[in-house]
C-alpha cells in the first residue's frame, strides 16, 4: 500500500529512574544496551529516529553508539508528552521533516521493523491523527491480569475504549469461556502520531477516565480524538524487571 506524502520519524522516549528496574534502558543484552537494540530496531524502518532522555547517562550511551539523542525534563508524566518536548527541541532546531511521529517504547528491545511498518500503514488513510497496535487474544490466554490493558473496537477500527478490566462483560458465560465467544484485544503500546495532533493531546489535563485506569489513551478518547488500530500477531515484550528478561532466555552481561 503507498503511504501518502508523511514523513515519518521515531522517537524512542528513555527515563534512567524506575522502580521496579533503575537504569534498564542501560542494561547490557548480549553485548549491547538495552536502548541500541530499540533505536537499532527502529532503524531498521524509520530513517530518523532520535533517543528523548531525562539522563545525560543514557544520552551518552546513544552519541557512543551513534545514534541521535535529546535531553528533555524529568518532570514528563509519559511518553507521549516526552515525545511533545524532542518534537519542540528539533523544530527549534531548524528542522520541520517531520509529518507523524512513532513512539516507540525504550523497553522494547525486540520490537520487530514490521509492527512499526504497520503502524506506518495506518496513515494511507489521510483522516487518521492517532494509530496504535492491538492483539487478538487467544483462546484460553488470561485476560484478566491488569497489566495488559484490553481494548474495544468499532467496526471502522477505530478504538472506542481502553480498560484493564475485561471488557466486554458476557452475560449468561462462565468467564473461561469468553475468549472462545468474543473476540478480545490486548492493546500493543507502540503510537504515532501527527505532529499537530500530537501537541494538543500532550498539554490537555488529566481525564477522569485516565485516573481511573491510568491509561493516557482514555484522555484522548475523552477530548474528542480517534485513535486507529491496525492489529498485529506478534505478542509484545516490554521489559519492566530483571526476570522479565529471564523469561525471554536472554544473556544479561
Amino acid at each position: 500500500m503507498t503511504l501518502p506524502r508523511y514523513r515519518f520519524t521515531g522517537i524512542i522516549p528513555a527515563r534512567y529512574a524506575s522502580s521496579r528496574f533503575p537504569g534498564k534502558p542501560l542494561v547490557m543484552i548480549s553485548g549491547k544496551p538495552m536502548i541500541q537494540r530499540v533505536y537499532e530496531q527502529a532503524s531498521r524502518v524509520l530513517g530518523k529516529v532520535f533517543v528523548a532522555t531525562d539522563d545525560s547517562r543514557i544520552y551518552d550511551a546513544v552519541l557512543n553508539f551513534g545514534g541521535k539523542a535529546l535531553i528533555t525534563s524529568p518532570l514528563h508524566r509519559s511518553g507521549t508528552d516526552r515525545c511533545a518536548e524532542a518534537v519542540d527541541v528539533i523544530f527549534s532546531s531548524g528542522k520541520s521533516d517531520m509529518d507523524v511521529i512513532i513512539n516507540v517504547q525504550g523497553d522494547e528491545p525486540f520490537i520487530k521493523p514490521e509492527q512499526i511498518s504497520l503502524l506506518m500503514s495506518c496513515f494511507s488513510d489521510s483522516s487518521v491523527e492517532i494509530a496504535t497496535l492491538v492483539r487478538k487474544v487467544k483462546q484460553q490466554e488470561d485476560i484478566v491480569n491488569p497489566n495488559h490493558p484490553k481494548v474495544v473496537i468499532g467496526l471502522n477500527g477505530d478504538a472506542i475504549y481502553f480498560s484493564r478490566s475485561v471488557i466486554p462483560y458476557i452475560r449468561d458465560s462462565e468467564i473461561d469461556k469468553w475468549t472462545s465467544e468474543h473476540i478480545y484485544f490486548k492493546h500493543v503500546g507502540l503510537y504515532a502520531y501527527t505532529t499537530g495532533v500530537l501537541k494538543k493531546i500532550a498539554v490537555l489535563p488529566q481525564s477522569p477516565l485516565e485516573k481511573a485506569e491510568s491509561l493516557e489513551q482514555n484522555r484522548w478518547l475523552e477530548n474528542g480524538f480517534k485513535i486507529r488500530t491496525a492489529v498485529t500477531e506478534w505478542e509484545s515484550h516490554c521489559i519492566d524487571t530483571p526476570e522479565d528478561l529471564e523469561k525471554l532466555n536472554v544473556r544479561l552481561d
